[in-house]
């Protein structure tokens, strides 16, 4: 792709933009609950409809805030925060916690709990 210089701003084609549809939206949580068998996985809903799963084990745990994650008396710093996934480490091997918006489509977060359920493995 050749510049033009003698035009002011860029002269950059569309076709050359290779522009894309991107998955937007929250979707639907239960693509992301399903995954979770009752036989392994505690799962709770709160009074606030927050979903909490955890394994039997405690040391996987998902949190689906829908609107937004509280956080005590200044909440303001987690209203984006939709959902959580944690991981306790071991003594050797420290543990990990992620956290997506209210708006990360579901399949996104599906795909992330189906890599780290893939991951594990009984004892």
């Amino acid at each position: 792709m050749a510049l033009d210089a003698t035009q002011p701003g860029f002269a950059t084609p569309v076709a050359a933009l290779r522009l894309r549809s991107w998955k937007l939206g929250a979707g639907q949580a239960m693509e992301v609950v399903d995954e979770f068998s009752e036989a392994d996985f505690t799962h709770i809903v709160d009074d606030r409809a927050d979903v909490h799963v955890s394994s039997r084990d405690g040391r996987f745990y998902l949190g689906y805030f829908p609107n937004g994650r509280p956080g005590g008396a200044d909440e303001d710093w987690v209203t984006g925060e939709g959902w959580v996934i944690a991981v306790t480490g071991t003594a050797n091997v420290p543990g990990y916690r992620m956290s997506f918006g209210t708006e990360t489509p579901a399949e996104i977060i599906a795909a992330v709990v189906a890599q780290i359920l893939a991951t594990s493995r009984p004892l």
